[in-house]
């Protein structure tokens, strides 16, 4: 069969720090139409499509000429909002969960990671992280998700917390920040959802868990697109004076 990958982007009204974020305007744009625009410039995706669960992010949406779908509003995480997209396309044979609120989100990042799982029949899940220094504040923020990654690339453990812990501080140690874009073969997505939220993904708020505490494999690309996501009103007004000074 062959491969049709689509980009989808979750955009939920209800953010606790930021009610209405997908909408706030940052160079006079809404942020999500600045991460749909990033999409335009891959070349790996066959459609972009944004999830939300709000009438006013579907009218802006159209408004800029995107493509939105109407999702329900009780989904546990962006993942299982993700499966529900996919029903509305059943040609999709592989999906990557494009965080709306991360507006500098590189396109060549997001390539990479669809043509990994379109050309690896047995990749389930994908993701990617890029690196920190050890003193770099991120660390020890609970904001910043961390990952460990084995020797052959695939996650051993996301964390809030630092991750490992530095009980001796070795030469040379550097963390991974997890960059929250996911890729899933059609199948393995189904089959994710089918589990019910597990118990380190509920004590860390971290879905990718599910998979983890669950035996399956996330292969995890390294970047050094360190782009940052929006989570609050100071960050959109900082990188709204960026781009207007650009």
């Amino acid at each position: 069969m062959q491969n049709h990958i689509i980009g989808v982007l979750p955009a939920r009204w209800g953010s606790t720090r930021f009610p209405g974020k997908p909408l706030h305007e940052i160079a006079g744009k809404p942020l999500i139409q600045h991460v749909w625009e990033q999409c335009q410039k891959c070349s790996r995706l066959d459609e972009v499509v944004v999830a939300t669960d709000d009438e006013r992010i579907m009218a802006g949406v159209a408004a800029f000429g995107g493509k939105a779908v109407m999702t329900r509003d009780d989904h546990p995480s962006g993942t299982d909002r993700i499966a529900e997209v996919a029903a509305h396309y059943p040609d999709a044979t592989h999906l990557i969960n494009i965080q709306g609120d991360e507006p500098l989100i590189s396109p060549e990042l997001i390539d990479e990671l669809a043509d990994a799982l379109a050309t690896d029949a047995d990749l389930p899940m994908i993701t990617a992280a890029n690196p920190m220094a050890a003193d770099d504040p991120a660390v020890q923020d609970p904001n910043v998700v961390k990952v460990t990654i084995a020797t052959g690339g695939e996650a051993l453990y996301f964390s809030r917390s630092p991750i490992p812990h530095p009980r001796e501080m070795p030469a040379g140690l550097t963390y991974h920040r997890h960059k929250g874009i996911y890729g899933f073969r059609r199948d393995f997505l189904l089959q994710f959802v089918e589990w019910p939220p597990s118990l380190l993904e509920q004590t860390e708020c971290l879905e990718q868990l599910r998979a983890l505490e669950n035996g399956a494999k996330i292969k995890v690309v390294p970047t050094d697109d360190d782009s940052p996501g929006i989570d609050t009103l100071e960050q959109a007004s900082i990188l709204d004076a960026k781009l207007r000074d650009a």
